[in-house]
């Protein structure tokens, strides 16, 4: 067996973005600092090997399902082409006793099992985006539930109370924040999943297969307008950020901030003040967009108004190219609405709208936030294998499932010695945390920062507030953070 300094983190990289649900109970075995096999990995069509550009449907994104992963976990055993649970419990202790060169060779390479199936025995639904393909494409989504599998870390026992928490956080000098939705509800910036109120119920209307469709890069090419019609929804409508924002900002004027990565694109973490260089966009942001035809780059405040009032922004660059080629004329449409120089008018422009053509062939604005369908940036992996890695002696997770790849896989990634502490509402059920404090962000970040006798100056925070913290029943590590009013 390889220690965990030898286990490097392959591939899955390029497999698709999917949930993670957990399976099993709590109390199966975990086997820890296994070295994965490369080949599954030499499956992968995306040419990794050779280095060549991979298809765009064998992408990590980051869009989050609008599912629960306890609720959706029973639902999963009894889907058609699923495992059942019995099956799911046994493959993966199969996986652990005989290593993954034999399990794959008893299994998807004896023909006892396809890949797509076997993927659903490591808690991975696979996604709307592989329906229909050939059962390799699922072979890099079945490399990641086996390297998730075999990577799960164990609960560092020495770390249990809220004293714990705080002492951490006091001398720790190297702290990875992992942030996700949950730091900017209390902005009124919807999260995705919350029935309800998350995004994906509220885009259940638009009459799509999948309310991850939204962000489908190949549906945004060919009918932008779906995307413009919802963005609105999840644009800041301020440069306000939140306590938690404020939290991190402090952890960096301390100098005990060694990264944030975020997978929110509100960018408020840069209007909180968070450097460039300790900041992570992991799904990039809403703080520029980019011309789909040219590439031309403009910050998103120049699309704000289009943007909030759900019209597609076309690029001015491209206007004016065309205006400068052909001075005071109109492109001319042909009988059926299309433009001479396009092979093909998208769906979104609509041929009886006043709009000028020189506009309806200019290319649409993208803003640059990472669509299902593109990769994620370079900066993701190199900063976490080739920087943080080394370095890194406390994991903040804040405000987030954890349930979407490649993001989901930083814990299990950074080594398992380092203490991992999780802030959220709801726990995460499918990783051991070594203190899990529930509740809201702000109210728990609020309380740890008066513990540890930092002054967090937010104008959210309330003076003389009062904050209830309870050991949850059954449990020795995980803690209920409640704002009791004044």
């Amino acid at each position: 067996m390889a220690t965990d300094e030898e286990v490097k983190w392959h591939p899955p990289l390029k497999a698709p973005a999917v949930e993670i649900i957990d399976l099993l109970s709590d109390d199966e075995s975990v086997s820890k600092g296994a070295e994965v096999n490369a080949r599954t990995q030499d499956r992968d069509a995306s040419g990794e090997e050779s280095g060549s550009e991979s298809d765009g449907d064998s992408q990590f994104s980051f869009w989050e399902e609008a599912l629960n992963a306890e609720e959706e976990a029973g639902e999963l055993y009894e889907s058609d082409g699923a495992c059942t649970l019995e099956e799911a419990q046994a493959f993966r202790k199969r996986l652990k006793l005989v290593g993954e060169d034999r399990f794959l060779a008893e299994t998807v390479e004896a023909g006892a099992i396809s890949a797509k199936k076997l993927c659903t025995a490591f808690g991975i639904r696979p996604p709307f985006f592989l329906d229909g393909q050939e059962d390799d494409a699922f072979y890099p989504l079945l490399g990641l539930g086996i390297c998730r599998e075999l990577r799960k870390r164990v609960k560092l026992p020495m770390y249990n109370t809220i004293d714990d928490a705080v002492s951490l956080l006091k001398k720790s000098r190297n702290i990875v924040v992992l942030t996700g939705a949950g730091i900017s509800t209390s902005l009124g910036i919807p999260d995705f999943r919350s029935k309800g109120t998350g995004l994906y119920s509220q885009l259940e209307n638009l009459g799509l297969s999948d309310p991850q469709e939204v962000f489908d890069i190949s549906l945004f090419r060919e009918d932008p307008s779906v995307f413009y019609s919802v963005a609105k929804d999840i644009l800041p409508s301020s440069k306000k950020f939140s306590p938690t924002h404020a939290f991190i900002r402090l952890l960096q004027d301390k100098g005990i901030l060694l990264t944030n990565f975020t997978q929110n694109i509100d960018n408020l973490e840069g209007h909180a003040g968070i450097l460039p260089e300790k900041l992570i966009q992991c799904h990039g942001s809403f703080a520029t967009a980019t011309c789909i035809e040219c590439g031309y780059k403009v910050e998103c405040e120049k699309l704000y108004y289009d943007l909030k009032a759900g019209k597609v922004a076309h690029c001015d660059r491209c206007i004016q190219r065309i205006r400068e080629v052909k001075p005071g004329s109109k492109r001319k449409r042909s009988s059926d609405g299309s433009s001479g120089s396009r092979k093909k008018r998208q769906s979104y422009e609509d041929s009886t709208d006043d709009e000028d053509d020189d506009i309806a062939v200019a290319g649409v604005m993208k803003p640059d936030i990472t669509f299902f369908g593109e990769d994620l940036p370079k900066t993701f992996h190199d900063r976490l294998m080739d920087h943080d890695r080394e370095l890194v002696d406390l994991v903040l997770v804040i405000g987030t499932s954890l349930k979407v790849a490649p993001v989901s896989e930083v814990v299990g990634v950074l080594p398992p010695t380092v203490p991992q502490l999780y802030i959220s509402r709801e726990p995460c059920s499918h990783v051991d945390f070594d203190i899990d404090m529930l509740g809201d962000c702000d109210t728990i970040i609020t309380e740890l920062c008066r513990r540890a006798g930092w002054d967090l100056q937010h104008e959210m925070i309330a003076k003389d507030s009062c904050i209830d913290v309870q050991l949850r029943e059954g449990y020795e590590s995980r803690f209920s953070f409640k704002l009791v009013k004044p």
